[in-house]
């Protein structure tokens, strides 16, 4: 069943409202008539299984049947930090961490990050961000849409995880893969958990140290080296396994 995110105020007792370019997508595109039925959700927590009522100019009428409470979500509140990688690797990050379920996306500016973005295209390169985590969301039938958060210089990215459950931060020099399995045994459903992944670069030592000093873990993934848009990926995905109910 298809899903689109409406906004919270078009959902009333009994009906909804869509409108925006979901419209044409469903009419035009989907072909979808009247009786057909679709998911919706407010982006945030609620979600419907509805059936389309009727068409008019820019919106579409449906009536919700009921609300959807198995949901997609993982139980855990996980936040990707992802140091900014060099050509459009961000995007890939956004859209497969999404599919993964992800909550939030935070870039962030490294020292050794190549890109280097003033305020003017960070704006830019965000929005473009946040609408790849929707189309992401859609696909992967998601009830919320993780943000991308502006772009955040490291200190500030690592201070701003400083109430979190758990910090994880794969790092090339880190323990052996048993204080990895260690660490990640002791995940459980309803933490928030950050991931720290560095740029292609990697860290400079002081910004391992400072993240040491604010209690952020330092693992190893394995033998490999990964590259920064795989690292995100393969951690995710092992939270993933332990968490999904």
């Amino acid at each position: 069943m298809y899903l689109f995110f409406v906004d919270g105020r078009d959902i009333g007792e009994e009906t909804a409202r869509i409108t925006g370019p979901d419209v044409n997508h469903i009419k035009n595109v989907l072909r979808m008539k009247p009786g057909d039925k679709v998911r919706i959700s407010d982006g945030e927590s609620l979600c419907y299984n509805c059936v389309i009522e009727s068409f008019s100019e820019g919106e579409a009428v449906v009536k919700l049947l009921s609300k959807d409470e198995d949901g997609t979500e993982l139980p855990a509140e996980i936040v990707l930090f992802q140091g900014l990688p060099k050509g459009d690797k961000m995007e890939l990050v956004i859209q497969k961490t999404v599919e993964l379920g992800i909550h939030r996306i935070v870039p962030v500016a490294t020292k050794r990050a190549v890109v280097k973005l003033d305020a003017k295209k960070a704006e830019a390169r965000v929005r473009r961000w946040n609408a790849i985590s929707e189309s992401a969301a859609k696909q992967s039938k998601r009830t919320v849409i993780p943000e991308v958060s502006p772009v955040m210089g490291f200190r500030e990215a690592i201070d701003s995880a400083a109430a979190f459950d758990c910090r994880l931060f794969p790092y090339e020099n880190a323990e052996g893969m048993d204080y990895t399995r260690k660490i990640l045994s002791e995940v459980k459903p309803g933490m928030r958990i950050a991931i720290f992944i560095g740029p292609e670069g990697g860290f400079e030592e002081e910004e391992v140290i400072y993240a040491k000093e604010r209690g952020f873990l330092p693992i190893t993934l394995g033998r490999r080296i990964l590259r920064t848009e795989t690292a995100g990926l393969a951690l995710l995905s092992a939270l993933m396994f332990r968490l999904e109910k």
